[in-house]
């Protein structure tokens, strides 16, 4: 089956960590919320029953930015960001803590909500899924109406959907109308509505290819689809090369994964700049700790425990280096995955900038018989994100 003939979604829920809090505390509508701190950002119940919300300018320590609202993004604020950044930038946010078994909840509601469309979804996290429509009758915007509907009954939680021929061109345009958007792309609309973007707006193409690609005169994706492909050889090699050249044109032969056993499960995050080991301490040390968190995430909603804990480093020369630990029982804990990163950390000669970290979980073992212990290969462009 061609592009021509398939017709896959990607569903993105709006902010997701953000609005499940909004509906808890629906004052907070239209201001600018940060989502991230611990204990100490739980709201406090006055004597008049009214709360009192901690504000971002109060905080002290070394965390992240999990999530925040869109008034907060106007700001500059946005997840992975350390939160003392954050500080600077919106003084005046309101902070809350994390509440991870809400978000759960609440993605369980959504994606049983479409699942009573078709059950061809792949799960991609706790806030997204693909759906393959190819097969569900309806016309593309209508079926995305109803979906976004359904959703909404279930969660009160607005999402954005982008309907297209493969999983490529449905991320992108998932995020073309954000929020509570509904986009229906073609191959047809390829030079007037991808082609423009910026190349970055392409899953795989991250900050360090950008700036590549960019010092060869490359910004967009349609002046990526135009490049000559021996400057690209030249510069990246033939396999991303090759890989440039089919995105840029929107090409996806990807299947949506119903669900598989998965191998291991793993997180990572590229930063905008190359980190110094001693002086982006600040920011290193929150980003890895979050990493451990949102892979201890994963492995407790889909009912899995790890033996082995992995590290990865890219460095800003590219080369990259991976440790692993395993460890006498699964463990799913986010304390007990942060310890065996920092030792296998001690065990990284650290004498250049840091341009990725990850961390990884293998050697899987089931701790639950819950359906959600059923996961989908999670199949990654192949560039650096």
């Amino acid at each position: 089956m061609n592009d021509r003939t398939r017709r896959i979604a990607h569903l993105d829920m709006d902010a997701f960590y953000a609005s499940v809090e909004l509906l808890r505390y629906p004052e907070l509508r239209g201001k600018p919320v940060v989502i991230g701190g611990g204990r100490n950002a739980t709201p406090k119940i006055l004597a008049d029953g009214t709360r009192r919300f901690a504000r971002l300018r109060d905080y002290v320590g070394r965390g992240v930015v999990t999530t925040s609202t869109y008034e907060a993004r106007a700001f500059g604020v946005f997840s992975a960001m350390g939160m003392m950044k954050a500080a600077q930038l919106a003084p005046d946010a309101i902070l809350l803590p994390t509440d991870f078994e809400s978000y759960r909840r609440y993605s369980r509601l959504f994606k049983d909500a479409v699942g009573a469309f078709t059950d061809q979804m792949e799960d991609r996290g706790i806030d997204e899924i693909y759906i393959d429509l190819t097969a569900v009758t309806g016309e593309s915007r209508e079926l995305g109406d109803r979906i976004k509907a359904a959703v909404r009954q279930a969660t009160s939680l607005t999402c954005s959907i982008a309907i297209a021929p493969n999983k490529l061109l449905a991320k992108i345009g998932s995020e073309l109308d954000k929020p509570d958007g509904l986009t229906v792309l073609t191959m047809a609309d390829l030079e007037s509505r991808i082609w423009p973007l910026a190349a970055k707006k392409i899953n795989g193409i991250g900050p360090r290819a950008t700036e590549r690609l960019a010092g060869i005169g490359i910004a967009t994706v349609g002046e990526l689809a135009a490049a000559d492909p021996g400057l690209l050889q030249e510069h990246f090699g033939r396999t991303y090369a090759e890989w440039f050249a089919r995105v840029a044109r929107g090409i996806d032969d990807r299947p949506i994964v119903v669900a598989s056993e998965p191998k291991s499960m793993s997180r990572e995050t590229t930063f905008e700049r190359d980190m110094h080991v001693n002086r982006d301490r600040v920011t290193l040390t929150p980003a890895l700790t979050r990493l451990c968190e949102r892979v201890a995430d994963d492995l407790q909603r889909k009912g899995y425990g790890g033996r082995t804990v992995g590290l990865k480093i890219k460095f800003a020369d590219f080369r990259i280096v991976t440790r692993d630990l395993s460890l006498p029982e699964a463990v799913t804990d986010a304390a007990a995955i942060r310890r065996a990163a920092g030792e296998c950390l001690k065990r990284v000669p650290l004498d250049r900038r840091i341009r990725l970290i990850g961390v990884r979980i293998g050697s899987l073992e089931r701790t639950s018989d819950s359906t959600s212990a059923v996961s989908p290969a999670q199949h990654e462009l192949p560039f650096d994100r």
